[in-house]
């Protein structure tokens, strides 16, 4: 099978298996994108317990976000880890909106996707994967989000190989999937969930959806 008969299958057998999620799990665009910044190098349990800690003293909109102290934010956002470099992080992401769209993040979804793109990546702190997140499920536009449930199953299965690029890695989906945001969302969180029922750190095969698929290096811790 190539490449793009196998992802499609893999969906397939994803989708059949845990339905459809839904993703991203928030309550705006914009505790979406501060969703982003905070599941950096965290679960998504330590993000919910940061946006309830958020939520009980205000209202997550950019107004109240721009009028916090990062000192502030960053005793809120706790729970979820590196709080101080998230607060700093979600106080120049909440800039990058009151710049480039007059403080009403609805605007992103009027950008270009390549210009959006970039001007996330310029934001000190926000990377690839942060930034395709906010793209994709807060500006609602078709990029694939590249994490490391991704690069395990793309690895593990040998699409690529150990060492490669997120852009490889990005492009292995773009191009040979349809460029649809619904699409590119549910594919995404099919695979955090495999990833976070099969595909760990060191992978657990039996009964996984996508077993069917040809393995490579099937128990490599990575």
């Amino acid at each position: 099978m190539n490449n793009e008969v196998r992802l499609k299958k893999i969906y397939k057998k994803l989708f059949e298996n845990y339905g459809e999620q839904k993703w991203w799990p928030a309550d705006s665009k914009l505790e979406c994108a501060i969703g982003a910044v905070l599941t950096q190098n965290t679960s998504w349990q330590n993000v919910e317990k940061a946006i309830i800690n958020i939520k009980s003293v205000m209202e997550i909109t950019v107004e109240n976000l721009s009028a916090i102290s990062a000192n502030e934010l960053s005793l809120l956002i706790r729970p979820s880890g590196f709080y101080r470099q998230k607060a700093e992080r979600i106080k120049r992401v909440i800039e990058f909106i009151n710049t480039r769209y007059e403080g009403k993040i609805d605007k992103m979804e009027d950008d270009n996707i390549l210009d959006l793109r970039r001007g996330l990546l310029s934001i000190n702190g926000i990377g690839p994967e942060t930034a395709d997140c906010i793209v994709l499920y807060a500006a609602k536009k078709p990029v694939f989000v590249i994490d490391k449930y991704t690069y395990r199953l793309l690895y593990r299965h040998g699409f690529v190989e150990r060492e490669t690029s997120y852009q490889e890695m990005q492009d292995l989906f773009t191009d040979n999937l349809d460029n649809e945001q619904v699409l590119f969302g549910e594919y995404h969180a099919l695979i955090v969930e495999v990833g976070k029922n099969h595909c760990k750190k060191r992978a657990a095969c039996e009964g996984c959806p996508v077993n069917f698929d040809t393995h490579k290096f099937s128990f490599e811790i990575i």
